[in-house]
């Protein structure tokens, strides 16, 4: 379960506050599977870190219940110091599970070769995002955290990374992040549109996307954007 309690986040633009989150109250339920849309700059990829526990709110706090996975389409928890077993090695202390399986299958899913016992510095972003995937569909999380779908590899590893990612979504839920709405309507149930700081959810995803696209057609907002 993901709560929100009163949260407020705002960045400075000269002088002025732009709110990211004003006063959200609200409580995502375990196994929901839910699609967060907004206008470029709204703030949702920074209300998803507040969700990671990555970025702290300016008030109110937001709880988290169950095993919850860092934003999975960034790579931000991965050192380029360290090799790619080295990273996965880390992530299984981390999170408690058994740290040889989780790397034979990390070598496995991410097809990485000899690159994977090279530091991931010396990797491309497909390689980067194979590696950050495979972490993460090798730890079993209630909820998975996903900022945009992003492919990467040849037709049979995409088909390979998709068929496990359906998998997991049987037993799990999803908060994505996307401007699909091909993506969302596949993976997504609800929804929920982040508009001036303020969170609105709605039933099924159909209406989310409808909202959205809504809010699109008046233009942009009198705000400075964030990430």
């Amino acid at each position: 379960m993901i709560s929100f309690e009163h949260v407020t986040k705002a960045f400075w633009y000269r002088g002025q506050p732009k709110y990211v989150a004003r006063d959200i109250h609200a409580v995502i339920p375990t196994g929901a599977k839910i699609g967060i849309l907004g206008r470029n700059g709204a703030g949702k990829s920074t209300l998803m870190g507040m969700i990671a526990g990555n970025i702290n709110p300016d008030f109110g706090m937001v709880k988290v219940s169950g095993e919850i996975s860092w934003p999975i389409g960034l790579t931000g928890c991965i050192q380029g110091d360290m090799t790619g077993a080295q990273n996965v090695r880390f992530i299984a202390r981390v999170y408690g599970v058994d740290t040889d399986e989780l790397v034979e299958f990390v070598d496995d899913f991410a097809e990485l070769g000899a690159n994977y016992y090279e530091p991931v510095k010396t990797y491309s972003t497909g390689m980067r995002g194979r590696l950050n995937f495979g972490m993460s569909m090798g730890i079993r999380f209630n909820t998975y955290l996903l900022d945009e779908v992003h492919s990467t590899g040849d037709l049979s590893f995409k088909q390979k990374a998709e068929d496990l990612f359906n998998d997991r979504m049987h037993s799990a839920g999803v908060v994505l992040i996307s401007h699909s709405e091909r993506n969302l309507r596949s993976l997504c149930t609800t929804g929920a549109v982040l508009e001036h700081g303020r969170l609105t959810f709605y039933d099924t995803i159909d209406e989310a996307i409808e909202a959205h696209n809504r809010n699109m057609r008046f233009g942009s907002p009198n705000a400075a954007s964030v990430a």
